[in-house]
């Protein structure tokens, strides 16, 4: 059924860039000066949680919603709405740039390379354009355009994640290799939506390489060129050992094992659906020659209770039925079972869980997390506290200094001028800079490189990374 406004779905909605926008947009090309040709607007992250940002997502937005041409249906379709809204329409505006444009937005965006981690109050993305018909398209994009504060704040937050495992796997394991899959993403059903899981589910996979989020690794292997961006082992959930009741809770687990445990082979099992201690009993007693035989691994999933409390109990009950031994930085070892902890599971818990383990002697070998809601929903754009502001604007043919300075708010100050960023070359230093570029005499020009790439120009996405590109990125510090 096709609405008043010309829709006849909901996808047809998502896929009009000119709705793609907030309700007041469409009356801004009337509040410019008159003598306005061209825009300028800037990307960052104000602080936040974090201190330093890794930047990713943009390749994500730029094809799904830039990199397909605007087209006389959709502007009809924005017409019927916005005059039906209560809000002006440029007709005019859109229809230039189907006529000149082929339907492409003439904008210029630049951003720093997907992958980098830049302090924060540095110039992230910058998104210009100087026709003077349409100039106001630098602002109106804003809307699509900041959303990339997501993928950005998931990957931020992972990428810190990491450095605090393998913090703790530096003092207490031999084998940095587990690391990429220390943190698992729980995350799909906690999200506000589909494509929620995909993007948040991808910008986790910067820095990780477990996931059961589907949609997350199908839009990283799809956006950013990998074949198999994640993986996976078959695990249990409530229902499947539920489904065969109390009295036969043992009898699903033996059957756990029997499907699934090979030699190498992975396979998880939650284990408090009723009673974890009896579980764990079981799991020592009359379940441990199954798990023995099979030469799989067994990772055992603790769901409710206190965690940290849990996760020693866990390790010391799977200790004292399967054994342990101690490795070269003084750390015990579990043998044929590891603890894999998703419940309320969030940066505090695993710093607290890992501090934990290290002081009862356990390495960090013994815990893989998984992270749901936390991971990708318990985040806002005030998380880095991103925004979004014009800050330069030409009238006739002179550049302006465009900013805002909030008396009651001056951490809302915003930057002038058409900007840059630069990185030093020895340091891996970033400063935020104005153009042109000018040297001053605490730098000297040969040192620094422009860090700002342009990544799209007038419908053409003029960089193309893939994820392992951005992973090498990401933790090129690594040793």
């Amino acid at each position: 059924m096709q609405s008043a406004q010309g829709f006849s779905d909901l996808a047809s909605i998502l896929a009009n860039p000119i709705l793609n926008t907030d309700s007041y947009k469409a009356s801004h090309f009337l509040q410019y000066p008159p003598d306005a040709s061209a825009m300028f607007s800037y990307i960052e992250s104000r602080g936040g949680r974090y201190e330093r940002t890794l930047f990713f997502g943009l390749q994500m937005l730029l094809k799904e919603y830039l990199c397909r041409p605007i087209t006389g249906a959709m502007i009809d379709q924005a017409r019927a709405f916005f005059g039906a809204h209560g809000e002006p329409f440029n007709e005019a505006g859109w229809r230039y740039v189907v006529q000149h444009y082929g339907g492409y937005l003439p904008v210029r965006i630049r951003a720093v390379a997907e992958g980098s981690v830049v302090p924060t109050h540095n110039v992230l993305v910058t998104v210009e354009c100087d026709d003077p018909y349409v100039f106001w398209l630098a602002s109106y994009l804003e809307t699509m355009l900041m959303r990339v504060w997501y993928p950005i704040t998931v990957a931020t937050q992972s990428w810190h994640l990491r450095q605090t495992i393998r913090t703790y796997l530096l003092k207490s394991s031999d084998d940095l290799s587990q690391l990429p899959f220390k943190l698992h993403d729980f995350g799909a059903r906690g999200v506000s939506s589909a494509e929620s899981a995909a993007i948040g589910g991808a910008a986790h996979l910067v820095s990780f390489m477990g996931s059961d989020t589907v949609l997350g690794v199908l839009a990283a292997n799809h956006y950013y060129h990998d074949n198999m961006a994640a993986f996976s082992v078959p695990a249990a959930e409530h229902s499947t050992i539920t489904a065969w009741g109390r009295e036969r809770e043992f009898d699903a687990y033996r059957n756990m094992i029997a499907r699934f445990g090979r030699p190498g082979a992975i396979v998880s099992v939650v284990s408090d659906s009723y009673d974890l201690f009896a579980a764990l009993n079981a799991w020592g007693g009359e379940l441990k020659q199954a798990v023995l035989d099979s030469g799989g691994t067994l990772v055992i999933r603790p769901d409710s209770g206190d965690p940290c409390t849990i996760v020693l109990y866990t390790l010391r009950s799977l200790e004292a039925s399967f054994g342990s031994k101690t490795n070269s930085k003084g750390r015990r070892v579990l043998d044929h079972v590891r603890v894999i902890q998703g419940d309320e599971t969030n940066p505090d818990s695993i710093v607290a869980i890992l501090a934990a383990m290290d002081e009862a002697g356990f390495a960090a070998d013994n815990i893989v997390f998984g992270m749901g809601g936390a991971l990708l929903q318990r985040i806002n754009r005030d998380t880095q506290r991103f925004a979004m502001k014009c800050s330069a604007i030409r009238l006739d043919d002179t550049w302006h200094d465009v900013s805002k300075d909030p008396v009651t708010d001056h951490s809302k100050r915003s930057m002038k001028g058409r900007l840059t960023l630069l990185r030093h070359r020895r340091t891996g230093e970033y400063r935020t800079v104005r153009l042109p570029i000018v040297w001053d005499e605490r730098s000297v020009a040969g040192e620094w490189d422009e860090a700002l790439e342009t990544v799209f120009d007038a419908g053409r996405l003029l960089v193309d990374t893939s994820l392992a590109e951005i992973r090498g990125r990401a933790y090129a510090d690594e040793v």
